[in-house]
């Protein structure tokens, strides 16, 4: 499925509300064909750090071989220009995300900016960790958006790697190898992860008085996106009745709802989802005091709007 074409849609979907149409709006980047691709979230979704470049061989000339050239929102002008990086033949490079993630969610995941006259196919991984890898698909001509697989990948991981290898189809130019001016996480989440110690008293869902600063700090980074889905997932440990621990993480999840909505207002554009997991999801087990602690927790997800996945339910 392509979600990349959905303008006219969004425009159907947000008619008579100005604002909302106008925060989807800025979040579309020109491609270097001239071709505007959504991308929900905004300037955050794109790759910040390049963690290791491989030259291919032949070579691009030198012009071409800045690896930062990948990096955050594109800014090709033309051809000739070097504001893009070529791989060379068979050359890679791998970039982090590293003040966001992404997922595999509904429609593309990804999109590659390719830029020049021949658009080279290149392979796509994805690695939580830089380490282990998951082949996530090809770009080539006129593919450049990635839809991982629902076999192969959960929904639930957050990936922060990803790793493009020219598949040396065009080696002969200036320009040798996939050509890349930005690499965009067009599925991006922002995830916070709160030690419910921190925010609450033992067994208590009221907020702390000191928690209000820790959630007016998240409150800033999430104001870095203007529109989009915060989801809150309350967790408890092991400790006590089952149906009490999931009606805590449930209160706890409604006590964080409230904070953010007082600090958000009208300051942007925000949807809530309240996920009570209580002791179903644990990170370790339950069997020491230290791992307890690190069960207890309240995690806060920025996910793209539902605008935007309403407009791929039509798109259906």
């Amino acid at each position: 499925m392509r979600s990349v074409f959905i303008f006219p849609i969004i425009l159907l979907l947000l008619s008579g509300n100005t604002t909302n149409a106008q925060k989807l709006l800025n979040n579309f980047y020109k491609e270097s064909s001239g071709n505007e691709i959504y991308i929900p979230l905004g300037k955050i979704s794109f790759a910040d750090e390049v963690i290791k470049f491989s030259l291919g061989t032949p070579k691009p000339f030198k012009i071409y071989r800045d690896s930062t050239q990948c990096l955050h929102e594109p800014n090709y002008t033309k051809y000739e220009s070097p504001d893009f990086i070529s791989l060379g033949c068979g050359g890679s490079i791998t970039v982090a995300f590293t003040n966001n993630g992404f997922m595999n969610l509904k429609g593309d995941d990804l999109y590659i900016f390719e830029v020049g006259p021949s658009k080279e196919k290149a392979k796509i991984e994805i690695s939580t960790n830089g380490e282990n890898w998951i082949y996530a698909g090809s770009i080539t001509g006129g593919k450049s958006s990635i839809e991982l697989s629902d076999e192969k990948i959960d929904t639930e991981t957050v990936f922060n790697f990803l790793r493009v290898t020219d598949l040396k189809t065009l080696c002969n130019s200036k320009t040798a190898g996939a050509d890349i001016d930005a690499i965009a996480a067009i599925n991006s989440v922002i995830v916070v992860s709160i030690n419910a110690d921190v925010l609450f008293d033992t067994a208590l869902f009221e907020l702390k008085e000191s928690a209000k600063n820790t959630l007016d700090s998240i409150a800033q980074t999430i104001l870095q996106v203007p529109n989009a889905t915060l989801r809150i997932d309350g967790h408890t440990d092991s400790d006590g009745d089952e149906a009490y621990n999931l009606e805590l993480s449930k209160n706890r999840c409604l006590s964080v709802e409230e904070r953010l909505k007082s600090l958000l207002g009208g300051k942007a554009l925000y949807s809530y989802e309240i996920n009570a997991f209580g002791e179903t999801n644990p990170r370790v087990e339950n069997d020491t005091e230290l791992n307890k602690q690190l069960n207890r927790r309240v995690e806060i997800m920025v996910l793209p709007p539902k605008e935007y996945y309403d407009a791929l339910e039509n798109e259906d």
